[in-house]
Parts: C-alpha cells; sequence; structure tokens
C-alpha cells in the first residue's frame, strides 16, 4: 500500500542513528543557547516548552514565542546569521535534538519528505507571526491573552494534539507576550477562571470553551 502524504515522521526520522544529530535534556529555567552565542545548528523540540526572548540594548526582555514538541528552532544558521539574535530557555523538562547545520543542509536537499514538512512548518510560523502583529494591533488585550493560552495549548495544530495543562507559565511571562501589564493578565485570568474557560489544578488548564473570547466581536 503506497503511504499517504502527510504521514512521515519527522520525530522519529530525526532521532534515527546520525553522528551529526544528539539529544540534550534541559531542566526548567536551563538556558538553551543565548544571544550572540554562534548560530551553528538547528534544534528540534520533542517533548516539553520552551520560551524564545529577545534583550535590547537598555536590558528590557521581551518574549517572541513558546515552543512545544514538534516544534523547529534556531534555524537562523541555515540563512547565514553568524549569531543568535535572541534566546532559548526551556520553561519545563524538555528534550532537544541539536542537528548541525551542515547536517540539516544535507537532509533538507536529499530528504524529500523532511523538506517537506520543514517547509510547511516554516510558512505556518510565519503565519502565525503576520496573525500575531494583527492581534497586537487590532484586538484588545483580553482577546489577545485568549488567543495566546490557545495557542500554547496547541489548539488548532493539525500536528499535535492540544496540551490543555500548561506547566510553569507566569504571569510576568503572558504580559509580555500579550503585551499588557501583570495586573491586566491577573484580573483576565481570574475572570476565564470564573467563567470556566481555564482551571487551576497541578497546572494551568485550558478548555476549548476559551475559544468564545477569541470568536466574539
Amino acid at each position: 500500500m503506497k503511504k499517504r502524504k502527510g504521514t512521515f515522521d519527522v520525530g522519529a526520522f530525526l532521532e534515527s542513528a546520525g553522528s551529526a544529530r544528539k539529544i540534550v535534556e534541559f531542566h526548567p529555567s536551563e538556558v538553551i543557547f543565548s544571544q550572540g552565542d554562534p548560530c551553528e545548528s538547528v534544534m528540534y523540540l520533542q517533548s516539553g516548552s520552551v520560551k524564545l526572548s529577545v534583550l535590547s540594548k537598555t536590558g528590557r526582555e521581551a518574549v517572541v514565542g513558546l515552543l512545544g514538541p514538534g516544534d523547529f528552532f534556531g534555524e537562523g544558521c541555515l540563512t547565514g546569521q553568524p549569531v543568535r539574535i535572541g534566546s532559548a530557555t526551556a520553561l519545563v523538562n524538555s528534550g532537544v535534538l541539536l542537528i548541525e547545520k551542515e547536517a540539516m543542509v544535507s537532509l533538507l536537499h536529499k530528504q524529500h519528505d523532511f523538506s517537506d514538512r520543514f517547509i510547511t512548518h516554516m510558512l505556518a510560523r510565519n503565519i502565525r507571526i503576520e496573525e500575531d502583529l494583527v492581534d497586537q494591533l487590532f484586538n484588545s488585550s483580553e482577546k489577545r491573552l485568549a488567543r495566546t493560552l490557545l495557542l500554547m495549548a496547541r489548539y488548532g495544530n493539525k500536528e499535535t494534539k492540544p496540551q490543555t495543562v500548561l506547566h510553569n507559565l507566569s504571569q510576568e511571562t503572558l504580559a509580555e507576550m500579550v503585551g499588557t501589564t501583570r495586573s491586566r493578565v491577573n484580573f483576565f485570568m481570574n475572570k476565564f477562571r470564573d467563567l470556566g474557560f481555564i482551571e487551576y489544578n497541578g497546572g494551568l488548564k485550558v478548555n476549548s470553551s476559551l475559544l468564545s473570547v477569541v470568536l466574539h466581536d
């Protein structure tokens, strides 16, 4: 039987033996790479959660993304980027597969299924960035917070099942991502909890009913 397109298992493929690939485990708050580090490899997140951030010249940090299992990051080396333009930090225990630049380039050239999946991932992320910009420009902080929580819980992600329980997620981090104050985030989180959209039980549980906030005009 011919294998249907879309069934290619990126994780299993990348985990196959190879001297230019290695799996590294990171603990909560451990830095995977820092802004200014040499840009020499691409990362694939096998498990856990990773925060991407940038630091301004004045020392102000801005969170630009949160990643989940199945996400690539650090791919700037493929475009000739000499150093990291941001930092990556593990939020929980996370398994990261490191792929050397040369090995990644070879895989993209020789493995068409892998190349197709990687391109699809990058296009989807570009769309996500555009949506984030529109969200910042036109939506209220309440709606931006709801959308951020849903995206972090992987709702709408065709590659993975929703991860309804989020761990080690501070309101300060949410405020940085949404572009508002911690007090506003605290106000809306309490509101979401009272309405049954989220729950606190060994972590933050995001219910699908939170979609009503995003869809409501």
